[in-house]
């Protein structure tokens, strides 16, 4: 199979590099860096943008600016990577794990509401795989209870809900350059927010609580050093410049890939709305109905990678399974979903959809001769 590898690169990175190497300013305060910054947030439609170390300590900012803290409680959804509970859990609020739906696989905002109690601070909205949460729920329940929304947008860059991009609906939204996302340095993070007050804020935490037009050597709160360095930002420059490219491979093969197997009995891919108006397909997820595909999960894992062709069986466990939070430290709610998805559901990694058409139609092959 003629699966690109990942990450894409090209001469652009080593040019911008060259320019960091040259510059002599090679941490956090070169120019490239507040260029990367101003671009990146408004490519996400976003008037602020703080860059970070990792979307980790971008997702525990984000909550620490918006003054989430002990006492509070996080509904964040059972199925995600470990950041999105530790978090919470590092700013010494409890994380509440909610139900995901079924074929979206993300927050139930159903459940949510349900779940939601007078300590309810915060809700966090994974977007997962690339696929916008229902934000049409989720800020209306945010809105009628009084709570903060934030995206965890580490899969989302320059995906849309009804034309408005990750991180631009909630009061902040983060996002990852690590090296498996969609822009990545190898590490790096980002925040983005129209609030000119808590990116602010988030910029000072991560600056050693330094404040705008204040000496180097003055500090105004307890802050850290969590800044970006020139060479990722130049990196990630060049990745932003050919992302929009990159998300329209993706979703062409994407939706190749569908057409090609639309009439396989148990087979199941992640819903796409119509308020979707972008997907980064960061992942191209999938369920699998043992008894009508012929196959189970595991099954279909092992034949496909026999051949291959990368692919992941989702999580082995929920984010409440984790030895972490068996210890306590967290509010469990019923998440029957999420269990099964454990079971029967898998993703494909974004560079199984950088191919051309005649690599896909033999992925599309190679999953349908997976089953019966």
């Amino acid at each position: 199979m003629r699966i690109p590898n990942w990450p894409v690169w090209d001469e652009r990175e080593v040019e911008l590099l060259r320019a960091v190497l040259e510059s002599g300013q090679w941490g956090g305060f070169n120019p490239l860096v507040q260029r990367f910054e101003r671009e990146f947030a408004g490519f996400q439609q976003c008037a602020h943008g703080v860059s970070l170390a990792n979307g980790t300590v971008a997702l525990e900012l984000a909550l620490q600016a918006a003054g989430v803290g002990p006492g509070d409680e996080v509904i964040v959804p059972a199925i995600s990577f470990i950041s999105t509970a530790t978090a919470v859990s590092r700013v010494g609020a409890t994380p509440v794990f909610v139900d995901i739906e079924p074929f979206s696989f993300n927050l139930d905002p159903e459940r949510a509401a349900a779940a939601a109690s007078p300590r309810t601070k915060a809700i966090i909205a994974v977007h997962f795989g690339g696929q916008l949460a229902d934000m049409d729920c989720l800020m209306a329940l945010a809105e009628e209870r009084g709570l903060l929304l934030i995206e965890d947008a580490a899969h989302a860059h320059g995906s849309e809900w009804n034309g408005r991009r990750a991180g631009s609906l909630g009061v902040l939204g983060t996002f990852s350059f690590q090296n498996s996302k969609v822009m990545t340095a190898g590490e790096g993070g980002m925040l983005v927010s129209n609030d000119a007050g808590l990116a602010a804020r988030v910029r000072s935490l991560a600056d050693q609580g330094r404040r705008p037009g204040e000496g180097w050597f003055f500090h105004f709160e307890l802050g850290t050093n969590y800044r970006l360095t020139a060479w990722q930002a130049a990196v990630l420059l060049a990745q932003l410049e050919r992302l929009p490219e990159q998300i329209v491979l993706r979703t062409r093969n994407a939706e190749l890939l569908r057409a090609e197997l639309a009439d396989v009995p148990g087979l199941r891919f992640q819903e796409v709305p119509p308020q979707a108006t972008a997907h980064s397909y960061y992942l191209l997820l999938g369920r699998i109905e043992a008894a009508k595909f012929g196959a189970a999960r595991d099954e279909f894992h092992r034949a496909l990678t026999a051949q291959g062709i990368p692919c992941t069986p989702f999580y082995p466990h929920t984010l409440y399974a984790n030895p972490l939070y068996q210890q306590g430290g967290c509010r469990i709610e019923p998440c029957p979903v999420a269990e099964a998805c454990i079971q029967d559901a898998f993703w494909l990694p974004q560079r199984v959809l950088m191919g051309d058409e005649e690599t896909t139609r033999e992925i599309a092959a190679a999953i349908r001769g997976a089953g019966r």
